[in-house]
């Protein structure tokens, strides 16, 4: 299965960006998903281009006009989930992640200006997704960021299926130190156990480190697992 994204945005000029490096940017070339952005401005009823107006009730900003971004949606959504990439969206989460990865087609919103008109989301079922509690100038950078996360569980893209398995936030828990050679660098050295070649040693070691660091920075995630249990 491929997964074909497209993206809705003023500025299509800045897609792939840094998709198209990296291992997303070899699955790209390799067929494993597709990328299309599509310039909102197309739909537009003027010959200025215009996409916004001002909004009801007052208020500072511009509100992206339902009937140019509807036409946008209507001609270009071949099925499958629409997402804006919204502040007040739900939070991205690597079970979110896991559940987009699944997808044969993504139809992804980017936001501008104050947003977009509440009927564009009602109307055609959108799913708003936050990328975290931060105000970004639009959506074009939030919906790489969940892209970049989609694509790299597709099946092909990681050189190495097991190696997603250990991530931070795959069982509620971040992840545990990690170390390579040298083996003593600047006074600090790699901890005996993990030198040791005794595998459930490390394990061990590596859950407790885990545990300990999810206790310390996301509790939150710890009581999760523990609930899950």
């Amino acid at each position: 299965m491929v997964l074909k994204a497209k993206i809705l945005t003023i500025f299509p000029e800045i897609f792939p960006g840094f998709l198209g490096t990296s291992l997303t940017g070899k699955a790209l070339e390799d067929g494993i998903w597709q990328l299309e952005a599509i310039n909102i401005r197309d739909y537009a009823f003027d010959k200025h281009g215009s996409v916004d107006d001002t909004p009801c009730g007052g208020g500072a900003g511009m509100i992206m006009r339902p009937d140019v971004l509807g036409a946008a949606i209507e001609h270009n959504h071949q099925g499958g989930k629409i997402i804006y990439m919204s502040p007040k969206g739900m939070p991205l989460t690597q079970a979110k992640v896991h559940e987009l990865s699944k997808l044969e087609n993504l139809t992804i919103i980017c936001g501008r200006f104050e947003g977009i008109d509440e009927r564009v989301l009602e109307e055609y079922s959108i799913e708003e997704i936050s990328i975290g509690d931060y105000i970004l100038t639009g959506g074009e950078q939030a919906a790489m960021i969940m892209l970049d996360a989609v694509v790299r569980l597709l099946p092909g893209v990681l050189g190495n299926a097991q190696s997603t398995e250990n991530e931070s936030f795959e069982q509620n828990l971040l992840e545990y130190p990690q170390y390579t050679r040298p083996i003593e660098w600047k006074g600090r050295k790699v901890p005996d156990v993990l030198m040791s070649g005794h595998h459930e040693n490390i394990t061990k070691w590596q859950r407790q480190q885990a545990l300990q660091i999810t206790a310390k920075r996301r509790p939150d995630l710890l009581e999760k697992m523990l609930d899950s249990e």
